[in-house]
């Protein structure tokens, strides 16, 4: 391992200006989910399954608009495919407090759309200003920002919402990440290499010179013919257009997202769990210190990753971490679930930040915001899907249950996954 790589990343203005602004950005909608849930249990008087509804609109939305919104940076550049975000966060977010509960619900879907994709874009422009092991301590960083960011941010809306101003909270939610991603606009991080942008501007002129041939009399267009390539002037059919533009989409592609997903389904799962058992023992206001350690223990662990010289395959790391996850459905007390949650924790960061790297050192530069746009609606759904799963165990045979279903399902997945990859590439090799 070698630690002096964090003081050289951090040495890069621009790659620390960028974590600095990705950790600001994060900060409101990480508090929006607690806000929102109370907004609705304690000002709108409905109850946890209506809070529960809306937040999986809100991450319908989010599932829905990240690839979209990763695509239009890919396209036209990162300063014009923020502009609906900066705009519709402050409209949405100004509006939602004021509404009844059946105009948030659509309200909330099209804030999760449009919301400000500060995730795959930090992702997406460490992969061009960082590389080599460098690329590796960047997404570490990364992920250990986000850890933090977390550890701040539902706190604070916890806060605020039970102090009775989840109205102004959610209004700053809206208002500070327009401003985040104003300040984003301005600073514009490179999405894409310089070569790439070059290449990508020669494509762009291209094709301004094939729309105005094909919209020129014939006669012109005769005489131009011997300037257009043929394939622009037939053009591909619809399903040739779609297997081209999905053509980064591999099947190890595919196993990263799967990855992505199983550690959402993992890291929810836990999060309900933490919140079940302590609540089921009467210690609901000790949650806290096992949300304390668990959170630190994924920060020191992302802290090691960033700091080897060789990656670790994100499976292997998501294998672990859910296997970890199991014994913490047999904690009895706080710090026993404090200190059990420490093994998990360890892995957290890494799985996260060996998964962003795979996709970054997959994908090519053109199309890698929309393969992190996929990447953030793989991790979402994933989240989504684990809330529900562990519930349903929790219910059914106790705290307990809710660690075991998401470890074993992580479990599972992962050794399926380790099938598949191991059969590829004994077919490769045949």
């Amino acid at each position: 391992m070698n630690f002096a790589l964090y003081r050289e990343l951090l040495a890069v203005r621009p790659i620390r200006r960028l974590l600095l602004v990705g950790m600001i950005a994060r900060i409101p909608h990480s508090a929006a989910g607690v806000l929102l849930t109370l907004h609705i249990v304690l000002t709108l008087d409905k109850g946890y399954a209506a809070a529960g509804a809306a937040a999986a609109v809100m991450t319908i939305g989010i599932a829905v608009g990240a690839p979209w919104r990763g695509r239009r940076v890919d396209t036209v550049g990162l300063r014009r495919a923020l502009i609906p975000s900066v705009v519709s966060e402050t409209v949405i977010w100004t509006a939602v407090p004021h509404v009844t509960y059946e105009w948030l619900l659509p309200l909330v879907f099209i804030g999760g759309l449009l919301t400000l994709p500060i995730f795959s874009v930090v992702r997406q422009s460490l992969g061009v200003l960082a590389d080599g092991d460098q690329r590796r301590t960047a997404f570490a960083l990364d992920a250990i920002t986000t850890e933090m960011v977390f550890m701040i941010g539902p706190a604070a809306g916890a806060v605020v919402a039970t102090s009775g101003y989840s109205v102004l909270g959610l209004t700053i939610v809206g208002v500070s990440t327009s401003l985040a991603g104003l300040f984003l606009m301005w600073f514009n991080p490179p999405t894409r290499s310089a070569t790439q942008t070059e290449e990508c501007e020669a494509d762009q002129r291209h094709a301004a010179e094939v729309a105005v041939v094909s919209a020129a009399p014939a006669h012109l267009q005769e005489a131009a013919a011997e300037l257009v390539p043929a394939g622009a002037q037939a053009g591909p059919g619809l399903r040739g257009r779609v297997a081209h533009n999905f053509a980064w989409f591999t099947a190890t592609v595919a196993a990263v997202f799967a990855v992505a997903a199983g550690a959402g389904m993992v890291l929810s799962g836990t999060d309900v769990g933490i919140v079940a058992a302590l609540e089921t023992g009467g210690h609901q206001g000790e949650i806290g210190i096992v949300f304390l350690f668990w959170c630190a223990a994924s920060v020191i662990g992302g802290l090691i990753y960033g700091a080897m010289h060789r990656p670790v395959s994100p499976i292997v790391l998501l294998l672990g971490m859910a296997a970890l996850t199991i014994p913490m459905g047999f904690a009895h007390d706080t710090w026993t679930l404090a200190l059990v949650s420490i093994l998990p924790g360890l892995l957290c960061a890494p799985v996260l930040s060996a998964a962003s790297e795979k996709v970054a050192d997959l994908v090519a530069e053109d199309r890698r915001g929309e393969a992190m746009g996929w990447y953030g609606s793989a991790l979402t759904g994933g989240v989504a899907l684990g809330a529900p799963l562990a519930g349903v165990f929790i219910d059914g045979v106790g705290s307990s249950g809710g660690f075991v279903s998401v470890g074993a399902a992580g479990v599972v997945l992962c050794l399926v996954g380790l099938v598949l990859q191991q059969r590829r590439r004994s077919r490769t090799a045949a």
